[in-house]
């Protein structure tokens, strides 16, 4: 999304300089004479509002407060040639994210504006993912990463067919989150998700629990059950970790696929059931087939549409996003303020293998909500009060951690790096070291 500025003063000349300087700069700017025409034109698009401090009706400080009750993430940028120190701090409280005397280098502008919109899009992508975690709720597939968005695709293709869908992936990638997804995208929505989780069911009750029994089928056999296929009917019906299925029950739901049936022990009347089966396996069915140790038919049966899940280690770009989710749900569920993430923290969790997949970064978030600490020394930075910072300091203080995070999700790559916060290289370099960042740590 291209973001324009928002530039206002009641001087042409002032404004015609600034528009000039943005726009050679590569930033759409749109000018406005007045306060009450620059309201007019605040937008979703809008990256950032300058504004002169004297103006005639409305002033700076009254334009300010009006654009922040319509947006109060929008980055306001104040101008003046009558500053003094008390309408600096006056402008910071009031919410301004920047402060400016004229007269000033045209670098100083394009500089304060560069960061302003780099905060905004930082803004607007937690609003998106807030509004993507709202519409989706609990089945929210979290990830920028080209696997995950191609996984997102597949789903939305398939969701809304009766096909049934293989979902393979490690232990701790979130299979059942997958097939929770394809449920909910569903015209099944409205009915039973129903999960069985193959591995953990004794072999001697998994028929009675598949399939249901009549009264006297086998002892202890009192009444009649309702078995988990016919429960999930007009629902979906999950199969997790169907490897650990015994070989004598693969022939029988491969019988159910086929004819979308059910057979209660101690009945001979078949049961028709309208299903939509998801099954996920952590190893290679095909492999696992060819050894004998799980049925080719079933396989070639069930693998309709394949979905792979990558493991977090070949998503490390989605690390930071998914630990800011698990936190701000963690902080939720446990009544806790969600702490800050020192930059040193997000470069170790980035850089972890994880070999638990995206199940260990939960409890990662969890022990960093609750104060515990974990394995990779993730703690909470120390909350610094603003008063004893400047200005300059602060913007520093944001500065080097933006940096630091785009280092540690590109491991330490300069151009990938410079590309991702657009800026030149050189100036890249000159603030590596004025920050007092290098670069080789992050590979």
């Amino acid at each position: 999304m291209t973001l324009s500025i928002v530039l206002v003063d009641d001087d042409r000349q002032v404004r015609a300089a600034g528009r000039q300087t943005l726009e050679l700069a590569g930033y759409p700017t749109v000018c406005c004479e007045s306060a009450e025409q620059a309201l007019k034109m605040l937008s979703r698009d809008c990256g950032a509002l300058i504004t002169d401090v004297r103006m005639p009706r409305m002033d700076g400080f009254a334009l300010m407060e009006r654009a922040l009750t319509i947006d109060p993430d929008l980055p306001v940028i104040m101008v003046t040639g009558h500053g003094d120190v008390s309408m600096a701090v006056r402008a910071i409280r009031g919410g301004a994210y920047d402060f400016i005397e004229k007269p000033y280098p045209a670098e100083i502008l394009t500089d304060t504006v560069r960061r302003a919109l780099e905060r905004r899009r930082l803004v607007m992508e937690n609003r998106q993912l807030k509004e993507q975690l709202a519409e989706a709720g609990e089945t929210a597939i979290i990830g920028r990463a080209p696997a995950i968005e191609r996984m997102r695709t597949i789903i939305g293709a398939v969701a809304e067919t009766d096909a049934d869908v293989l979902v393979m992936g490690e232990t701790g990638t979130g299979k059942e989150l997958v097939a929770r997804a394809l449920h909910q995208q569903s015209n099944r929505r409205k009915y039973q998700f129903v999960a069985l989780n193959c591995g953990a069911l004794p072999e001697s009750i998994f028929e009675s629990e598949l399939f249901g029994h009549e009264p006297g089928a086998f002892t202890g056999a009192a009444k009649r059950r309702v078995g988990r296929i016919e429960f999930a009917s007009k629902g979906t019906l999950f199969f997790d970790e169907i490897e650990s299925m015994p070989l004598p029950l693969q022939v029988k739901i491969l019988r159910m696929l086929q004819e979308r049936v059910v057979e209660p022990l101690g009945s001979n009347e078949l049961v028709p059931v309208d299903i939509r089966v998801v099954a996920a396996t952590k190893i290679s069915l095909k492999a696992a087939s060819a050894e004998g140790r799980f049925r080719e038919d079933l396989y070639y049966r069930l693998n309709v549409v394949m979905i792979h899940i990558p493991p977090l280690r070949e998503r490390r770009e989605d690390v930071p996003l998914l630990f800011q989710h698990f936190v701000a749900k963690a902080a939720a569920r446990y009544g806790r303020e969600p702490p800050e993430l020192p930059a040193q923290a997000l470069h170790r969790l980035t850089c972890h293998s994880w070999p638990g997949n995206v199940r260990e970064l939960k409890n990662v978030a969890d022990r960093f909500v609750l104060g515990l600490g974990d394995d990779l020394e993730i703690q909470a930075t120390e909350r610094v009060p603003q008063g004893q910072l400047s200005l300059s300091e602060q913007v520093d203080v944001f500065e080097k951690s933006l940096i630091e995070n785009e280092l540690a999700l590109h491991q330490g790559n300069v151009k990938a790096t410079v590309e991702a916060l657009g800026i030149p290289r050189k100036t890249f370099y000159d603030k590596l070291r004025r920050l007092g960042i290098t670069a080789d740590d992050y590979r």
